[in-house]
């Protein structure tokens, strides 16, 4: 284990965490950055809009909007039947209005989405696919889950059935975890701004 690795070990362990667990940490958090890097890279999105021939037409923003208005069951569940305003995709998305608004009216403008009156209230303006946008969300879908699906298809169902349930809890661990706010460790998180403010008077006297 290297040096840096058993200090963070003796450090969590004055917090009652033991070595086995600071291990596990430390190698699931080392493959969430590097999940994370190729997220952010958005590898899949980026490979179905050039198989697709669609990356002159929409961008990754855009097409993350027409998702949103759309729907999935499988990301948004029973929202799916809910009507779709401007507010609803900013919503669905974790984005700001003002944002939402924006990329919706450019999808609006190539004609991949469209303005309606509300069924539930005359008052009420939502968002809606149009043929092509709706066209263009279930081709890049088809092409998602073909590359997820072959993948998968190596697993045994054994192995989904394990890493589904798991992985979905990891996902939400935060709350499960109560928050992860400095109230929790009030005695290591003091101990963490201490190190910092040596560090700080070190490097001002080192200067």
């Amino acid at each position: 284990m290297p040096n840096r690795d058993v200090a963070m070990t003796e450090f969590l362990s004055h917090a009652g965490i033991t070595s086995e667990t600071t291990a596990a940490a430390l190698d699931i958090d080392g493959v969430i950055q590097r999940w994370r890097r190729r997220v952010i890279k958005r590898e899949l999105g980026s490979h179905a809009l050039r198989a697709l021939e669609l990356d002159s037409e929409i961008d990754l923003a855009q097409l993350d909007v027409l998702i949103a208005i759309w729907a999935p069951a499988n990301e948004f569940g029973e929202d799916q039947g809910r009507e779709t305003m401007i507010a609803t995709v900013a919503e669905r998305l974790g984005i700001d209005p003002s944002r939402a608004s924006r990329l919706v009216s450019d999808l609006i403008g190539k004609g991949l989405a469209r303005r309606a009156v509300s069924q539930q209230d005359a008052r009420r303006t939502i968002v809606e696919l149009t043929a092509r946008g709706h066209a263009i969300v279930t081709a890049v879908r088809h092409f998602k889950f073909l590359v997820m699906g072959e993948f998968l298809s190596g697993w045994t169902q054994e192995e989904i059935d394990t890493f589904l349930p798991l992985f979905e809890r990891f996902s939400a661990w935060a709350d499960e975890a109560g928050g992860i706010g400095p109230e929790r460790f009030p005695e290591q998180v003091g101990e963490i701004v201490e190190s910092l403010r040596l560090a700080g008077a070190e490097s001002e006297r080192s200067a």
